[in-house]
């Protein structure tokens, strides 16, 4: 098994704590993992990149080279699509529909779904919406990592295991918030598979 993950989003929208609690829910399952990340531009709306690799095996090196990506994750639609070139030709794209409007000439938001949808393996989802509507708007995050979890072959309980242990400190209401974000995102993407 071997996973090439690129996580992407802007500063403010969680994604180290996303690439934190995949990584640990592939160690809780008995893989092994390296990451590597760009957050020095991560002050609020800046550019947030993560290279999360996910293998059984002995990973040599924790950069993923463009055109090898079995996923692009993300939580913001511009920051998916500049990350395009790292996907494979097979590869999922999945992406928050909400963006974070952080330039004066941001494109679109209908052209930037357009494009993602245009991907042959994609999926959209409203995870802010999502995560509104569960009462935990910062856990929009977690929404997208549960959409993306039929895809990384690692289990739902051990996903939960990283969730638990990311927020554990923060207490089991947080916790169960995340949880039930994981699983909202979840159903979306199951209901999309059939």
């Amino acid at each position: 098994m071997k996973k090439d993950i690129i996580l992407a989003g802007v500063g403010g929208q969680g994604i180290l704590s996303v690439a934190a609690v995949i990584g640990l829910a592939a160690l809780d399952y008995g893989l092994e993992i390296k990451q590597s990340e760009v957050h020095g531009m991560s002050q609020r709306g800046g550019a947030v990149i993560s290279h999360l690799r996910i293998s059984d095996g002995i990973i040599h090196s924790d950069l993923i080279p463009e055109g090898e990506a079995d996923m692009i994750l993300s939580v913001e639609p511009m920051e998916a699509l500049r990350y395009l070139s790292f996907l494979k030709q097979d590869g999922w794209l999945i992406s928050n529909t909400k963006p974070f409007v952080n330039v004066p000439d941001y494109p679109p938001v209908e052209k930037l779904l357009e494009e993602i949808n245009s991907v042959p393996n994609s999926l959209t989802i409203d995870a802010d919406g999502i995560a509104k509507r569960l009462k935990s708007p910062r856990s929009t995050n977690i929404v997208i990592v549960g959409s993306a979890s039929p895809y990384l072959g690692i289990p739902i309980e051990n996903i939960e295991n990283g969730i638990r242990q990311i927020f554990g400190r923060k207490g089991e209401d947080v916790v169960n918030l995340n949880i039930s974000a994981l699983h909202a995102g979840r159903e979306i993407a199951l209901q999309e598979k059939q």
